[in-house]
């Protein structure tokens, strides 16, 4: 900026004279946010102009003053693994730089160039006060949280008694103890102060956002945090807030992929402190706004353009694949957003793409309680409950710690904890951060852990299923499985996956595959939406009581129909997205009339049979008078995901298709919604499951794209036996030479009208001896659980190498 020559620049750099050159000359925090200021603003990324003190003037400042020794000295008495020498000898430390003034050449400088970043607005600016060590954000080190930030100061005396602080910041416990364990050197590490102009978060939104998936180390996918009001709240914890994700790729194309909201229950909000005596409060948050979205649908597309552009930059400063831990903010009084922070992540960019680890519970127990989990793993241990800092003191190795919140003071003993619980925070917040970088698995946002769980009692969490984190009653055996991914090859026959959970698709698509072949629609309206679809539709002429079940189903949505399209095309959407650019096919619902019956509102649709299983279920279903409404819903969903988000790698089925002009009038219901085969690239694929099925199989194949074999459907019609029926269970066998004699005329004929055929069902997961005999037909794919995945394709491996 013009005023930079003006500035002692031994002392004081402003943002447009430093980048990631820098990091020993305003340490890693204030170097980012120069780098972004100076590469990234003429861009469109909107920074927040500011300038930061330099490693120099820190130094300069103990040398002086005499600290330096001093501190030396004090840090040479202190017992590390000592919860109360290290408070103790850091307590003194702080007190000491508290109360040594800054020399006059510094807060001159400070002072000079604060009253420049307040030029023109009529009066002195707002800024936060930020530290930055200058051994932050090195490859192995993210020092996340380690020192203090100030928010909302305003005046010289506010603004310099900030400075000390920051100074003092630089040896927090958990900054020394931190320090201790990376093997840095206490009296190299200098400390910068970045004063930066504050964005009125305050009266909107702010939050933490991240271009990795945090959780699996999934590349392709931005996640965003949000709550209402100064981000502090989000970073330390303080709230459950929203969370976002956003696809990258098809992003970069011009598309609008939201993957995923979730509702966050975001109780309070900081403020600014107007007229009182601190500079920030806590203030509650209504029920309206917190069962509403803290961001529109164009400011999460706008944060995660920025988290894209922000990556590939640091990623070509760097040299190799650089994703990033963000912050940023939105001016409640311009409307505008801001980036406030980024550093590089520091955590899955270092896990190891050739080795996966997949924890299994071997039984499972009573479950005591759910929050969002953090990382994959399982642990069992005692539980001891925290309630304050104080309390720190009684921890003991391998506990397991729940509490409210963590905060960065408890670091110390965090390391030493099997797991951690706690009560509020999303999967950004502080305890998150600090359990992937220890490697520990947490659950946080559970609500109420204080007070369900008490001291002693023995648990086991369980963050291995996906998004959601269980604690079990008891000590529970697990197992760990390690897959060496370089040595699998890949066989001729496709090996696909089925599956069921979207929380799941990030990381089950690490394990090495050839796609998706079955998405059941139906697992993700019975645990996303929870609602029949028609009491969507007819929701003002429910009852009471069911009007009051669906509005707690679906608050933050007034439009009940929309919420149905959404929640659908957001589960489509995260399987489509953790597997593209691979083929992931998507069966349309097919649940049977006693199903749909316990969904919320159901049973005032369904009707009672006698045989479900053969009754109103699949194809017949969409064209019906009474459900079409609904299917055009189920088609406006996947027409969302392949139009809107970009995910052209879905591909549908029609399930339970009983004739010819059954297909064609599903067909025709689809057209009606936009959903067009052979527009787009859209294929359309049919289940084969029905005797007829295959006996008209040619005739099928004029319809449709291709067949994906259902065993189970195809083994109870072929033999007569009702699969939900145990008395004549044991009749029941996929192998029977009827069936194989099914599968094999199916297959020969797909084959002979040049269309695809795979399986999708139950029987090549669980006999060796019959994904041989699939291989032997000539099938073209196999679609199986996850895991039988991998001791499947070895097996195909083998068999295709033998020349069956």
């Amino acid at each position: 900026m013009s005023t930079a020559a003006e500035s002692a620049t031994d002392l004081i750099r402003w943002f447009d004279q430093v980048g990631m050159d820098d990091v020993a000359v305003v340490g890693g925090k204030n170097a980012s946010l120069g780098e972004m200021y100076r590469e990234l603003t003429p861009r469109g990324v909107r920074i927040p102009n500011g300038f930061a003190t330099t490693a120099s003037a820190y130094r300069r400042h103990l040398s002086e003053s005499g600290l330096d020794d001093k501190i030396r000295q004090i840090l040479s008495g202190i017992n590390y693994r000592d919860v109360g020498s290290l408070q103790h000898h850091g307590r003194i430390i702080r007190h000491m730089i508290l109360d040594t003034p800054l020399s006059d050449e510094l807060s001159h400088a400070i002072v000079s160039a604060y009253h420049v970043l307040s030029s023109g607005r009529g009066e002195l600016a707002d800024v936060a006060v930020r530290s930055s060590a200058t051994a932050e954000d090195l490859p192995d080190a993210s020092f996340a949280g380690q020192q203090e930030t100030y928010l909302n100061v305003r005046g010289q005396a506010s603004l310099l008694d900030a400075c000390r602080r920051c100074l003092a910041s630089l040896f927090t416990d958990r900054a020394i103890s931190y320090r201790t364990d990376q093997g840095f050197d206490h009296m190299q590490v200098a400390l910068s102060i970045g004063i930066q102009q504050m964005v009125r978060s305050d009266l909107a939104s702010s939050g933490v956002m991240f271009s990795i998936d945090t959780e699996t180390g999934f590349r392709d996918a931005v996640l965003i945090n949000a709550a209402y009001g100064l981000g502090e709240n989000v970073v330390q914890g303080s709230v459950n807030p929203d969370e976002y994700y956003v696809f990258k790729p098809t992003l970069r194309e011009g598309y609008r992929p939201i993957l995923k909201r979730t509702l966050g229950s975001k109780a309070i909000k900081m403020v600014y402190d107007l007229g009182g005596s601190k500079m920030v409060k806590n203030v509650p948050v209504s029920d309206d706004m917190a069962r509403r979205f803290a961001l529109s649908d164009d400011d999460i597309l706008q944060l995660a353009q920025w988290a894209c552009d922000i990556e590939d930059h640091y990623s070509r400063v760097r040299g190799s694949f650089c994703p990033m831990d963000m912050e940023w903010a939105k001016d409640g009084i311009s409307g505008e957003l801001f980036i406030v922070q980024a550093r590089p992540e520091t955590v899955q960019s270092r896990r190891s793409v050739n080795a996966l680890q997949r924890y299994h519970l071997k039984a499972e127990g009573v479950k005591l309680l759910e929050g969002r989990a953090v990382g994959e793993k399982i642990a069992s241990g005692p539980v001891r409950l925290i309630r304050d800092v104080h309390e720190l003191s009684q921890f003991a190795d391998g506990e397991i710690l729940v509490t409210d919140k963590t905060d960065p003071d408890w670091e110390p003993v965090m390391k030493r904890a099997a797991a951690i619980i706690t009560n509020r925070g999303g999967r950004t917040c502080h305890a998150a951060i600090v359990s992937r970088e220890l490697g520990l698995p947490a659950i946080v946002g559970t609500g109420d852990a204080t007070d369900r769980l008490r001291n002693g009692q023995v648990v086991t969490i369980s963050c291995a299923s996906g998004d959601a984190g269980v604690v079990y009653d008891g000590e529970l055996a697990f197992e760990v499985e390690t897959i060496d991914l370089g040595a699998i090859g890949r066989p001729q026959t496709k090996i696909m996956m089925n599956v069921a959970t979207p929380d799941e698709a990030f990381a089950l698509s690490a394990i090495p595959n050839d796609g998706v072949g079955l998405a059941r629609e139906e697992f993700i309206i019975s645990n996303y939406v929870k609602v029949h679809p028609q009491a969507l539709l007819d929701f003002d002429q429910l009852d009471p009581a069911t009007r009051a079940a669906v509005e707690q189903a679906t608050q933050g949505y007034d439009d009940k129909p929309q919420f149905f399209i959404d929640r659908l095309s957001e589960g489509i959407a995260m399987i489509a997205a953790a597997f593209y650019p691979k083929d992931v096919i998507v069966r349309m619902s097919d649940f049977k009339t006693n199903e749909y019956a316990n969904l919320i509102g159901g049973r005032r649709y369904e009707p009672k049979e006698e045989n479900p299983m053969i009754g109103f279920r699949g194809a017949s279903r969409y064209y019906h008078e009474s459900f079409q409404a609904a299917f055009a819903l189920e088609c406006q969903a996947a027409l969302r995901v392949r139009r809107d988000m970009g995910l052209s790698n879905v591909k549908l089925m029609i399930p339970f298709c009983r004739t010819i002009e059954e297909g064609r009038k599903v067909q025709a219901e689809m057209k009606k919604n936009g959903l067009v085969r052979g527009e787009d690239g859209l294929e359309v694929y049919v289940m084969c499951e029905i005797p007829s099925n295959v006996i008209l199989a040619d005739q099928f194949a004029e319809i449709f794209d291709g067949f994906s074999i259902g065993s189970n459907d195809l083994t109870q019609l072929t033999l007569g036996v009702d699969r939900d029926s145990a008395i004549v269970a044991h009749v029941f066998d996929e192998q029977n030479e009827a069936v194989k004699r099914m599968i094999s005329s199916v297959i020969a004929e797909a084959k002979r009208c040049g269309r695809k055929i795979g399986i999708c069902g139950q029987a090549p997961s669980d006999y060796p001896e019959f994904a041989q005999f699939l291989v032997e037909q000539g099938i073209d794919s196999m679609s199986l659980t996850p895991d039988s995945v991998l001791k499947t394709t070895v097996h195909i491996l083998k068999v295709e190498g033998s020349g069956s």
